[in-house]
């Protein structure tokens, strides 16, 4: 398992290549990321680097007690992420990392955010269900149908899909390919959509 980084996602946009053809792409503002904390198998149960970016959200007591062991130089990071890597011998607490010590163009990378929220949806939205017939006395137009028989089992299985919450889940794209990185500006440009609104938060590591 490999380390990543914290970031933002700013909005997409397109770039072209060094060929001539044109790519849409992500561009994410992935600031210099803190190690606030070590964990080890020995003390915690498993192996990961808790790294931290500044924000302009005040620090709740609990986290305030994560970082207690940082230095003052450091800064205080209001968002906290966790890693799992194999090992922590290559870091320590109050080190910096920055978008170029970790990404360079051609990277294949796995991006996970929150998908945006849409609040109530039907089954056609949500599940890509089919809808009924509009002529020859039908009223089964954008019904579900069938959830299930009557007497056995008498009652609707878990998981069936039906209308509900739709969105506001945390979503991983696998295997995306960096563009560009451009350390002058902290910013990442990855190609394709990403999940998640502006400004969202938005962790990238190696695939």
């Amino acid at each position: 398992m490999s380390i990543g980084l914290i970031g933002r996602k700013v909005g997409m946009t397109q770039v072209f290549q060094d060929d001539g053809t044109m790519v849409a792409v992500s561009v994410l503002a992935v600031e210099p990321n803190t190690v606030t904390r070590l964990r080890t198998s020995e003390r915690d149960g498993y192996v990961a680097v808790q790294l931290g970016i500044e924000g302009s959200r005040r620090v709740t007591r609990p986290e305030a007690g994560q970082l207690k062991g940082l230095p003052k130089e450091a800064g205080q990071p209001a968002t906290i992420r966790e890693f799992r890597v194999d090992s922590v011998d290559d870091y320590e607490v109050g080190q910096r990392l920055n978008l170029v010590d970790l990404f360079a163009a051609g990277d294949i990378v796995d991006v996970t955010g929150v998908s945006k929220g849409k609040g109530f949806a039907g089954h056609i939205k949500r599940h890509h269900f089919r809808r009924g017939p509009k002529t020859h006395g039908s009223d089964h137009h954008r019904e579900p149908g069938s959830i299930g028989p009557g007497t056995t089992p008498g009652r609707v299985y878990k998981g069936m899909r039906m209308a509900g919450h739709m969105g506001d889940a945390q979503t991983t794209i696998k295997k995306v390919r960096v563009v560009r990185a451009d350390a002058d500006h902290n910013l990442l440009l990855v190609e394709g959509s990403l999940p998640g609104a502006r400004n969202g938060l938005i962790l990238v590591r190696k695939a």
